[in-house]
């Protein structure tokens, strides 16, 4: 018992799939205890043990369920001494039209303004003050999953979806700012194309202009995310990595 007890531990938002799959995968390999936060309950096929115990099934969108959820991994902390040493908050939506294509400024129906901003905004931070105490606790790491298309205009990622990353991303800075006297590191991470189910079509024309001329793999997101939580980077705060082949550029 004492040595599960030892284990750090991370909670993890959206990660059925994609970067969220890979970081589960990158922190089991590392001996943590990884607690899954997702839409869907615990697909037996995911390749992590304690899955099914330490899997939580909540709602983003829907700010009574994210109330539950926290105190439900705060009951589950409570028997690990209380701490928690990483929030990941990965999850997010990006509504399309009918016909695939992306909603624009003019076109986005006000109720998926509301749905998206909750999910991919208004969640991390009501995880973030929810776990305040355990995170402080441990002197934890929070990251939060932005995106390339928070700070320029993208042929497939909506209005909306665009925003909620751009506030995530000025988030992050403020809450740097008054998480760190408490010990708690708060940074972004923003991915560019990365190779998951969600790519949409004519990604191969972007990827032809991006300096590295490739897509990005899960798992090397799931690198830097690790790395924002370990003791390597215990001096880093505030910062919102690009990983996007050179993207950005």
């Amino acid at each position: 018992m004492a040595e599960t007890d030892s284990r750090k531990t991370i909670v993890l938002t959206g990660a059925s799939r994609g970067i969220g799959h890979a970081t589960v995968k990158r922190f089991s390999r590392e001996g943590w205890r990884v607690i899954t936060c997702s839409r869907q309950a615990f697909a037996e096929d995911c390749p992590w043990p304690a899955g099914p115990e330490d899997h939580i099934k909540v709602d983003l969108a829907d700010q009574e369920d994210v109330g539950i959820a926290v105190s439900e991994i705060r009951h589950r902390l409570e028997a690990h001494g209380g701490q928690l040493h990483a929030l990941v908050n990965n999850a997010g939506i990006s509504p399309k039209l009918k016909d695939g294509s992306r909603m624009n400024s003019i076109d986005t129906p006000m109720h998926v303004w509301r749905d998206v901003f909750q999910v991919n905004f208004f969640a991390p931070i009501m995880l973030a003050r929810g776990l305040f105490k355990e995170l402080a606790a441990a002197k934890g790491s929070i990251v939060n999953v932005t995106s390339i298309a928070g700070t320029r205009v993208h042929p497939f990622a909506g209005t909306a979806y665009a925003t909620s990353k751009a506030a995530l991303g000025s988030l992050t800075r403020e809450m740097a700012h008054d998480f760190g006297p408490y010990g708690i590191r708060v940074n972004a991470i923003a991915p560019g194309e990365i190779d998951t189910a969600i790519l949409s079509p004519g990604t191969d024309r972007i990827v032809e202009a991006i300096p590295l001329r490739r897509l990005g793999a899960t798992s090397e997101v799931a690198d830097i995310i690790y790395f924002l939580c370990s003791g390597q980077s215990s001096y880093v705060t505030g910062s919102e990595i690009h990983i996007n082949g050179g993207q950005h550029v």
